[in-house]
């Protein structure tokens, strides 16, 4: 999904970075083979990202908004902190089994605590503040996903808010779709929102790393 990087400077990137576990590829090789759009898969090098910025946050309380198969979720467990738990959320009930088997795999499924629904009625009834938020979910809600989880952040913690380039889209003004509407609007509301620090990376369909002051 990246168009933004020429195709021979991801490989060598991908080549000198971390290999996916074992577990990952697995997932990796059921979703592509069984699941309806396996794009929506956070990649293997996005994955590693995700594995290091929770290995150097090794946050407690995890909250992730858009869970699909459990792939994005596995990478952040990684650094999860030894006593720490992750929220998951995923409006799609059919992909409720395939998270808790891979889950389970780790032999510490007491870890994940699977929610579905409507994430924007569920978000407000979890007692927790987290130290890592991961939001990639319907973009048309990504301001209203912000709103319902800035004050759940702790200081310093951080979001990471995935496909915020959309294809390239939100650059091109012809673009008037809603998803990229809201993607602009996002974009330039996190930059200029002074509880947080930003930065935009331009990562696969682009993410932001945005830390609470």
């Amino acid at each position: 999904m990246n168009e933004f990087i020429n195709k021979d400077i991801l490989e060598y990137s991908e080549i000198n970075s971390q290999k996916e576990p074992a577990l990952l590829r697995e997932l990796n090789r059921e979703t592509h083979l069984k699941i309806l759009n396996p794009r929506m898969l956070s990649g293997t090098f996005q994955g590693r990202l995700l594995s290091l910025i929770s290995k150097l946050i090794n946050p407690k309380k995890v909250l992730e908004i858009g869970t699909y198969t459990g792939y994005s979720a596995l990478c952040i467990y990684e650094g999860l902190d030894e006593k720490g738990v992750i929220h998951t959320i995923d409006k799609n009930e059919e992909l409720v089994e395939i998270q808790k088997r891979y889950f389970e795999k780790t032999g510490e499924i007491e870890k994940f605590i699977q929610h579905t629904g409507n994430a924007l009625k569920i978000i407000p009834k979890i007692n927790e503040t987290f130290d890592l938020i991961f939001l990639d979910a319907d973009k048309e809600n990504y301001i209203n996903y912000y709103n319902c989880i800035i004050n759940k952040l702790n200081k310093k913690g951080v979001i990471l808010a995935d496909n915020v380039l959309w294809s390239g889209k939100v650059t091109d003004e012809k673009q008037q779709d809603e998803a990229t509407k809201t993607l602009r609007e996002f974009n330039n509301m996190v930059n200029s929102d002074n509880r947080v620090e930003t930065i935009l990376l331009p990562i696969r369909d682009g993410i932001s790393l945005i830390r609470k002051i």
